[in-house]
């Protein structure tokens, strides 16, 4: 998942929180979209793990209200007249005036560089520099043509992601992923990882069951039902250059982007060979919790090494030509109980995304699928 932003970021983590000024020049104090001083001065990197938060480290905006896009990445909370607008994160208020656009609007800026925006307050009942905790009551909601809501949104740098990358509209809980966000020519790429967390490590684990055939001889994996940030596509941005099978029998698939661009892990799992290998080139071979082994070559460099422990996305080496390869390209290879079978049935590669549904293996490593 990928949103293109204009924003500079840091290296740090949410939990990370480190001291936040609480003086802000002028621009600070009266544009709501301003960029953050100091953002890129040692990293063009953030990675925001919000799985590692306390349930006292963060709090919906409206706890009773119901959420609804609204534009701009913004979203609408409706509720009751006095209702209490509480601070998502712990921070320092950065901006708190009356806008004629929003109407009364705060904005809290946090340590990891993310801000959230607070608009059409009946009463804003905080000011500028003030310190607050996740869940204070900072303002009471309004109301504008008959309707009682808070208009919010989650900015970093002066630009405003979408809402839905950070927040489940419909429980109200933080997604338990990490943002990785990195800054490129443009703008931010941000992606969702597996966050780090107890729940989040749980969920991924229970995704790949570890023991499929407990219960029989046919083991299902519902590919729509795999959690964001327990999977990857390999090759981001790729082209297939040639497919599985053919008149060569070709044993994966090759996916070709540029030299040296970044192979992620497809799935949690553990690097069970890192290295050359006859023709493969420098190859990683992956071991995951459910059996299925995948396979990527012709790197021109490693990033892992045998017996690590590796998480969706993470980048495992560079795409190369190393071995029997006549272009810089990734050969990808999947394996079930140490049968190949085509990369197709579990990934598409048209969209870079998993396909969407179940997959049927049994014990001697036949794989088929249905919708």
């Amino acid at each position: 998942m990928r949103t293109l932003i204009i924003l500079a970021l840091l290296v740090v983590t949410l939990t990370a929180w480190a001291p936040v000024r609480n003086e802000f020049t002028p621009a600070e104090q009266q544009s709501i979209s301003v960029e953050t001083p100091g953002l890129f001065d040692k990293s063009k990197t953030i990675r925001i793990d919000m799985s590692l938060l306390r349930d006292d480290e963060y709090s919906f905006p409206l706890p009773v209200g119901k959420i609804a896009p609204g534009k701009d990445n913004n979203v609408i909370i409706t509720t009751s007249e006095g209702d209490a607008v509480k601070s998502m994160f712990d921070g320092c208020v950065r901006l708190s005036r009356k806008h004629p656009e929003f109407g009364n609007i705060i904005v809290v800026r946090h340590a990891n560089g993310l801000e959230t925006v607070y608009g059409n307050n009946a009463q804003n009942l905080v000011k500028v520099g003030d310190v607050v905790k996740a869940g204070q009551t900072i303002a009471i909601v309004g109301e504008r043509d008959g309707k009682t809501y808070l208009e919010f949104a989650i900015m970093i740098n002066g630009g405003r992601i979408n809402p839905e990358t950070v927040l489940e509209m419909n429980s109200h809980r933080l997604r338990p992923r990490t943002l990785v966000c990195t800054k490129v020519e443009h703008g931010i790429d941000i992606k969702l990882e597996g966050g780090n967390g107890k729940a989040a490590i749980a969920e991924r684990e229970a995704a790949l069951d570890p023991n499929p055939f407990a219960h029989g001889d046919l083991y299902k994996w519902d590919l729509r039902k795999m959690p964001e940030g327990s999977w990857d596509y390999p090759l981001h941005g790729c082209k297939v250059i040639s497919p599985y099978g053919g008149k060569r029998h070709h044993g994966g698939v090759d996916l070709k982007t540029r030299p040296n661009d970044s192979i992620h892990v497809a799935f949690d799992g553990e690097v069970v060979r890192s290295g050359p290998f006859s023709g493969y080139g420098n190859c990683v071979i992956v071991k995951h919790a459910n059996g299925l082994e995948t396979l990527y070559s012709h790197q021109s460099k490693n990033l892992v090494k045998t017996g690590e422990k590796v998480r969706a996305g993470q980048v495992i080496g560079l795409t190369g030509r190393t071995g029997r390869a006549t272009t810089e390209h990734l050969h990808l290879e999947t394996k079930f109980n140490g049968r190949r079978f085509n990369p197709i049935i579990l990934f598409d590669h048209a969209n870079h995304s998993l396909q969407q549904v179940t997959l049927t293996f049994t014990r001697n490593g036949n794989v088929s699928s249905s919708k």
